[in-house]
């Protein structure tokens, strides 16, 4: 089917809740997608950061074609092969102790969500006052279900689905003063990205992680660090948590961790984990044969062939070569990031959207987010040349766009004293 075609169905039958880009991808290769003509396309953004060892990689392929052989699903209500696999990779990586798998990052936040509410249940049973209030921060976004847009902070993303979940409370990110005063025992949990991904790519700072840490300890409300953009190597470690030497009481996984198979997972201390008994929780295909064996095959492969080194290497490069053209380029504001995980903000919104277009028409793939952020979140086998092209393309534009205000500003000036 050609794109027209498909454009013309998808306006009749689908419920419309995407403005797609005008592309059809038929396949791909390595760090490239091809549309239905052939054309190739370097992709920069790697499936809004899933498809982590990029296309056609031949251990997640073998890995997904001899499980498809075997059992796609069981349900829960029996075990199969990988589960406890899957789980022992993910606890002895993550130091923390219990894994819970489902189908995606909104889910396994609802989890996290849902556990720290019963969490402060069971410690009330035992005599605590710890209330049920979260404290999320400002321009954070955590998902689309209703529990995970309550403690989303946008209000393009609340407002629609209005009144949602009430007792969350909005701090600036990176602001110890406004966490310190904002925090009491009314609240059973402290809510972060580890790097804000839809509001920016701004990662918290060691002095706010800290602080959010010690608070929680000082009422047993529980840390709980999402990890669905930046976590399963996306910033050059495992989790981007331990930059901070910093270690929550719950993270939530999801984008990369199954190369883009669907799959989700929080992951929890054996302290949190007691608040959840069976009943309480669950899901139909979470943590499927297919599901765990496409994880286990992502992250043997980014443990075997040294990937976290390499994305530390090619990103702290990525960065360099940024910052290089922020220096010459007024219109960049800031770069901002941490391995692979990657925003450059711009000085104006228009401009950052006519970048992000121009990229694609040069057949280079980012998005914009926040905005005035154009984000890079390469697959993890990114090289150095593909840096080099986007970089290239990227100055022509931006220096193209220049000389344009210049021209413009002149044209403007010279009116103005003509007129005069």
């Amino acid at each position: 089917m050609k794109l027209e075609s498909l454009q013309a169905a998808e306006s009749k039958l689908m419920l419309q809740t995407y403005e797609r880009n005008p592309y059809l991808f038929t396949g791909g290769k390595g760090v490239y997608l091809h549309d239905e003509s052939g054309v190739e396309y370097l992709d920069l953004l790697s499936g809004i950061g899933c498809s982590a060892l990029g296309y056609g990689h031949p251990a997640l392929e073998a890995a997904i074609i001899a499980q498809t052989k075997k059992l796609l699903h069981t349900s829960n209500l029996f075990f199969h092969e990988h589960t406890a696999e899957l789980a022992l990779r993910l606890t002895e990586i993550s130091g923390l102790d219990r894994v819970f798998l489902c189908n995606s990052g909104t889910e396994a936040w609802e989890a996290a969500l849902k556990l720290a509410r019963a969490h402060a249940v069971m410690l009330r049973e035992e005599g605590s006052s710890i209330g049920t209030k979260f404290i999320a921060l400002e321009h954070s976004f955590h998902g689309r279900t209703m529990g995970s847009v309550s403690t989303t902070h946008k209000a393009k993303y609340r407002e629609p689905f209005a009144p949602l979940i009430p007792s969350v409370d909005f701090v600036p990110i990176n602001d110890v003063a406004a966490l310190r005063a904002a925090f009491s025992s009314d609240h059973c949990a402290i809510l972060l990205e580890t790097v804000q991904g839809e509001g920016g790519i701004h990662p918290v700072s060691q002095e706010f992680f800290a602080a959010a840490r010690e608070l929680c300890d000082s009422t047993d409300a529980l840390l709980i660090a999402d990890e669905i953009q930046c976590g399963v190597g996306r910033t050059g470690k495992w989790f981007a948590y331990q930059h901070y030497n910093v270690l929550p009481d719950v993270t939530t996984l999801a984008k990369p961790i199954a190369g883009g198979i669907p799959m989700g997972a929080l992951l929890c201390t054996e302290e949190a984990a007691k608040a959840f008994h069976p009943g309480m929780h669950g899901t139909t295909f979470g943590g499927n044969p297919l599901a765990c064996a496409a994880a286990i095959a992502v992250l043997d492969t980014i443990k075997r062939d040294g990937i976290l080194a390499h994305i530390t290497e090619v990103g702290s490069y990525f960065i360099e070569r940024l910052n290089t053209l922020a220096r010459s380029q007024p219109t960049i504001k800031e770069v901002r990031g941490l391995g692979l995980m990657i925003g450059v903000e711009l000085n104006d919104a228009n401009l950052a959207g006519d970048i992000a277009r121009e990229l694609m028409e040069r057949r280079i793939i980012i998005n914009r987010t926040s905005d005035t952020v154009l984000r890079f979140l390469p697959p993890y086998i990114l090289e150095k040349k593909h840096v080099d092209i986007a970089i290239e393309a990227l100055t022509e534009l931006l220096t193209q766009h220049q000389s344009a205000l210049r021209e413009t500003n002149t044209a403007v000036l010279a009116g103005g004293i003509t007129h005069g």
